[in-house]
């Protein structure tokens, strides 16, 4: 890897004339450029037909690269089959729940369990291995990309095949399977291991413990369909990864469990370019990502100099907003300032996609900022390898995601996401930072960890946490946690199942509310989709409904357990009056954090360096800070500008 942090992109020099390709390593020496992905989309020009093998095309780029002291991260391209491999192997294109075969001309057009693709997966991560495995250019591997975005879950042939063979090998017998997804209802007993298909498309709602493991299942695959390819490229001794699809957006991969399996993690962002404070989102996909990272350095693949061509609209970014976003993503753990892609496209899907040359070419803002963008990640050494340090850890599962979404659940407005931002949202305007967990993790050096949405929780994990409390924690849950298991199996007794010990309370009944309806908690506050009846046990009412179906009844409640709180939050709120009970909460834990900053200003710690960001249209001024910003090279002087950064070496 390069000696500070990596700056570059995807390069697709396969997409222009060799005069082009001069012309590029002479303008990436320009901009500080000094690693970038190759190969990610090459296949058919690696492999023009089945076993014949061309390479002396990328040893030509990768030798001029190497000699413009350009490290190469040398991918797999096994994201977009060639047009021979779709021809011989049609059985191999994806089909969807509905039945409909998946065509070809796109990317992710082949099965991760059909066996022909993974033999010619395995067959060209061989080749790559013996031929570049040593090469000084090539620092480390990129297998893939984007695994689980478009192709999440398949329905083929060949998928139901491994399917069946993963349902034997997770649960030995039928009777566990049948017990596990409770198919005494609705007559849905399985007397011999073939008459269990996938959960296809029906006319009313399938089995969900059955669509749940079928999530599992997919997600295996794309990891074993990964770990195929590493384990051949690990033989060069170099490092292995592969790109998530953004770690906040992409819901069909289970990244904890791909984390362990990567020897870096590597992830795409793209900001939605109309969302009101999108840099909040940001955040929270850096966040996650440092966590995955096990809080320590990881990688930001891709993102855009500006505007984003698959979104809707294709919002172009503000003055200043690209170095905001390339920055605070370096402030939250990433070693990297990657984007797609170096050139733009003269054609395909992605040619109105921004990129580091826009199709106006260098004399161009976005050239412009690139370059200046370029010397400041250049100046950014220090920080490489450092850590980001966090008192409050939020849960985030994604089996928790799949299982929430599925049909029929008490209120269409119950989303996975819907209350992990509200919560994120409410704790980055209050300056703290957050660290991401699984709730069977190790929680007990967190001052304060919140549960906004864990309505799948296994008995072990809600263990977890009660243990975390009675160890003097600090747990706060937002309602609809806790009530099924890892099977979606409704927890024995009154709601909130899992967690009802811990919180000191029940549950009698959910009250979703209509469309547009409200309620209101004493103090003001105002809540919306959700009230229910709380029945208090040894935990203490703090706030009460005052109207709407549970006028009278505990809306908000703290339960002294062991040496710790365990609160609950019955209703939900957002914007400042969460943010106003977050701030009481977070009082309590004895989290620390800046109270005289506007929340326009992200501040953030990594290592010795404080990140001061400037979201805002007017300059801020930050007191008791003091050493040298490494931007600049002079002394802080303690007003960070409208839309500016510093980066305050704090051990200068």
């Amino acid at each position: 890897m390069p000696e500070g942090i990596a700056f570059g992109g995807d390069y697709n020099p396969e997409q222009w004339p060799l005069e082009v390709q001069e012309e590029d390593v002479r303008l990436m020496r320009q901009a500080g450029v000094n690693l970038v992905s190759l190969g990610i989309f090459a296949w058919v020009l690696m492999e023009p037909a089945e076993g014949v093998y061309e390479f002396g095309w990328l040893d030509t780029i990768i030798d001029r690269l190497h000699s413009a002291d350009i490290s190469v991260n040398l991918g797999t391209p096994t994201t977009v089959p060639p047009a021979w491999f779709s021809r011989k192997y049609p059985d191999a294109s994806p089909m969807t729940r509905e039945g409909v075969r998946v065509g070809a001309g796109a990317r992710e057009t082949a099965c991760s369990s059909h066996p022909a693709f993974r033999a010619a997966s395995a067959r060209l991560a061989e080749r790559l291995v013996a031929r570049y495995g040593e090469h000084p250019a090539v620092v480390m591997w990129h297998v893939h990309n984007e695994y689980g975005a478009p192709l999440g879950e398949c329905y083929c042939e060949s998928s139901v095949a491994a399917w069946r063979d993963w349902l034997r090998h997770r649960y030995e017998s039928l009777d566990a399977l049948n017990t596990s997804w409770g198919t005494a209802f609705w007559g849905q007993h399985y007397g011999e291991w073939d008459e269990i298909d996938a959960p296809r498309w029906s006319h009313t709602v399938v089995n969900p413990a059955q669509r749940l493991d079928y999530a599992r299942f997919a997600n295996e695959e794309h990891l074993s369909h990964y770990r195929l390819q590493r384990d051949i490229l690990r033989q060069s001794g170099k490092p292995v990864t592969t790109n998530f699809a953004g770690t906040v957006n992409c819901k069909s991969m289970d990244l904890w469990r791909w984390a362990p399996e990567l020897d870096v993690i590597a992830n795409d962002h793209y900001l939605n370019g109309e969302q009101p404070d999108n840099h909040i989102q940001l955040a929270m996909s850096a966040d996650l990502s440092r966590s995955l990272a096990g809080g320590g350095p990881w990688l930001l693949m891709e993102h855009s100099t500006s505007a984003i061509s698959w979104q809707p609209r294709g919002i172009a970014k503000r003055p200043g907003e690209m170095r905001r976003n390339s920055l605070a993503h370096v402030a939250r753990g990433s070693d990297s300032v990657l984007f797609f892609q170096w050139r733009a496209s003269r054609y395909g899907a992605e040619k109105w996609h921004s990129a580091m040359i826009p199709h106006a070419g260098t004399d161009s803002q976005i050239w412009r900022d690139v370059v200046s963008l370029g010397a400041d990640v250049g100046r950014l050494a220090p920080v490489k390898d450092g850590r980001v340090t966090s008192e409050v850890a939020m849960v985030w599962d994604w089996e928790s995601y799949w299982a929430l979404e599925l049909e029929w659940r008490p209120s269409g407005d119950l989303r996975f996401r819907e209350r992990v931002d509200a919560f994120y949202e409410a704790l980055w305007r209050e300056h703290v930072t957050v660290d991401f967990v699984h709730p069977s993790a190790d929680i007990s050096g967190y001052r304060l960890v919140v549960v906004p949405s864990s309505y799948l929780l296994a008995e072990s994990s809600a263990k977890n946490l009660q243990r975390y409390v009675e160890s003097g924690g600090h747990l706060l849950v937002s309602y609809f946690s806790g009530i099924v298991d890892e099977n979606d199996t409704v927890h024995a007794g009154a709601y909130p199942g899992a967690l009802r010990e811990v919180l000191g309370l029940s549950v009698e009944e959910f009250h979703p509310l209509r469309e547009l309806e409200t309620v209101t908690l004493t103090g003001g506050a105002t809540g919306r989709i959700w009230s229910e009846r709380v029945r208090l046990e040894r935990a203490v009412a703090m706030r009460h409904f005052t109207d709407g179906p549970d006028t009278g009844h505990p809306a908000l409640t703290a339960n002294a357990f062991g040496g710790g709180t365990a609160s609950y939050l019955a209703a939900a709120l957002g914007g400042d009056d969460l943010r106003a009970l977050l701030g009481e909460v977070l009082d309590r834990a004895g989290v620390s954090r800046p109270r005289d900053l506007p929340d326009t200003l992200e501040l953030v710690r990594r290592g010795a360096c404080a990140f001061l960001i400037n979201h805002g249209d007017a300059p801020v001024t930050v007191t008791g800070l003091t050493g040298t910003d490494l931007l600049t090279g002079a002394p802080f002087t303690g007003e960070v500008p409208a839309g500016g950064v510093a980066v305050v070496n704090e051990a200068s």
